[in-house]
């Protein structure tokens, strides 16, 4: 329940910053005024994909039958990759991506086309919406009945956090800063993408497609107790196992050192640029 708040919290103000930052640009200028039909109709297009996308995956899913356990593998290594990309991307254009979009709205408003403001919103609102979607379809698939209301409270409670966190941040770094919030969004992030990564390894091992090598490496149930609350919370959000197998280890390893090189990469890159 803890990773499906974060995640729409996370998104949703993700999804919020596009749309804020076109919306305050239209506000300032008179003539973008008469583009903000456009944007809300993008915003709309945006959330009828995630929905659409959504319905597509739990259909898909319901036609695989005995095939249905690789697939929710497969979107949980969907899910951490999406999120290992978000955190990469963001690195790369935060800074910059307030003045490239008020840069495309002048181009747009100097040109009285707003269709590119449609198609903007969209793809903004619709990338936060499939990501948020294809994270929350393993649990939601893996959810009995009694589980999918606290799911569906938690997705409410992230979606009412964001918007109360897009007003903060908008008081400017009085409260709040964006760098701060996207600094230590990232963080967490990566600590939810490794544990998700981890997820997706224990359960080819369980359907035998991966070997556990040694299992358990250790135990430390004693300390802390991974079905406990705080240990369930740990394990949910950083990927904490008290008795993990060998290969669960090697892989959360592999995660951290893969980011590792990725970053290094992206700091060389940022560099020469």
């Amino acid at each position: 329940m803890e990773q499906v708040l974060f995640i729409v919290w996370r998104e949703s103000v993700e999804a919020l910053l596009v749309v804020g930052i076109l919306h305050a640009w239209m506000n300032q200028n008179p003539q973008g005024r008469s583009g903000k039909p456009y944007l809300w109709g993008g915003v709309a297009l945006g959330l009828l994909l995630a929905v659409a996308l959504a319905v597509l995956l739990f259909v898909a899913s319901g036609w695989m039958g005995a095939a249905q356990d690789a697939f929710q593998a497969g979107m949980v290594f969907v899910a951490s990759a999406l999120i290992v990309q978000m955190v990469l991307w963001m690195r790369a254009h935060g800074r910059t991506l307030k003045r490239e979009l008020e840069s495309g709205l002048a181009a747009r408003a100097e040109q009285a086309n707003w269709w590119g403001v449609t198609a903007l919103a969209a793809i903004a609102i619709a990338r936060e919406g499939s990501e948020t979607v294809v994270f929350l379809y393993g649990s939601l698939s893996n959810a009995g009945a009694a589980d999918s209301a606290p799911l569906a409270l938690a997705g409410l409670g992230g979606l009412a956090l964001a918007l109360l966190t897009f007003y903060v941040l908008q008081l400017g770094g009085r409260v709040l800063s964006w760098r701060l919030f996207f600094r230590v969004t990232e963080v967490l992030l990566l600590l939810l993408g490794a544990s998700l990564f981890l997820s997706g390894v224990e359960k080819l091992i369980s359907m035998d497609y991966l070997p556990a090598l040694l299992d358990p490496v250790w135990d430390s149930s004693a300390l802390i107790d991974d079905m406990s609350p705080a240990g369930g919370v740990l394990a949910a959000l950083v990927g904490y196992r008290a008795q993990p197998a060998l290969t669960s280890v090697l892989a959360y390893a592999g995660f951290w050192l893969a980011m590792a090189t990725l970053m290094a990469r992206g700091k060389r890159q940022a560099a020469t640029r």
